[in-house]
């Protein structure tokens, strides 16, 4: 049977509307699954779940969405819980919602606020608790091979993309590292104030390293002469 449903706007993922508490298990549980619905709403508002309609597995259950007109709408049911019958639930979800304002709906900034539509997806919920009824019956013999065409996944794959993605726009967008001395605000300061004696010891420092091997020839032919003429003056005394 249906279990939870979310409705959410795709541009921003806000939750906007739930129908009455289903899952007859303790809070955790129900917590969990909801979370999961909203996980995969702002999956679906960032771009990571691109089609229109969609079976998600976890566990058990069996989330289902439908986008339309910029409005997602989301079940969880039972895995056994005909899969065409969800979608006709949330089609009939759809239908209703659109008789909104979509001025008002654009308005509502705070999580689980359209509270008017809360009512109307628990009475749309009560035509399809029994999968039996001759209406349900219907609707489930009508185009059989239709819900053959929507894209079936497991959760787990999901955040594992999701997972994915997080790593490497860190790797991407992560800075280059500074070094913790020349990187420094403090001898950045100290730099600007000194430019023209900077620039000079630059320049000393950058040509005596391009000149290393023949500064060490002279400095060592000078200190021989110098060596030189000592021992001289010292053999004339």
């Amino acid at each position: 049977m249906v279990n939870l449903t979310i409705v959410g706007r795709v541009r921003d993922g806000l939750a906007l509307a739930q129908g009455p508490r289903y899952i007859n298990q303790v809070n955790d549980n129900f917590s969990f699954y909801k979370q999961q619905a909203e996980f995969i709403l702002k999956e679906i508002s960032r771009g990571a779940l691109a089609p229109s309609k969609m079976t998600i597995r976890v566990d058990h259950n069996s989330f289902h969405y439908l986008m339309e007109n910029g409005i997602c709408f989301i079940t969880l049911s039972d895995s056994s819980y005909p899969r065409k019958l969800a979608f006709h639930y949330l089609q009939d979800l759809q239908k209703e919602f659109q008789k909104f304002d979509s001025d008002l709906v654009d308005k509502i900034t705070r999580p689980y606020s359209f509270v008017k539509f809360d009512s109307i997806i628990g009475n749309i919920r009560k035509q399809y608790f029994d999968t039996r009824t001759q209406a349900n019956l219907a609707k489930m013999i009508v185009n059989r091979g239709q819900d053959l065409s929507i894209i079936i996944e497991h959760m787990s794959q999901i955040v594992e993309r999701k997972r994915h993605s997080e790593t490497s726009e860190r790797i991407y967008t992560s800075p280059e590292p500074k070094s913790s001395i020349w990187g420094s605000p403090l001898l950045e300061d100290i730099a600007l104030k000194w430019t023209p004696i900077t620039i000079i010891f630059v320049g000393f420092a950058d040509i005596a390293l391009k000149w290393t091997p023949i500064t060490i020839i002279i400095v060592g032919f000078a200190v021989l002469f110098w060596a030189n003429l000592a021992l001289k003056e010292d053999f004339i005394i």
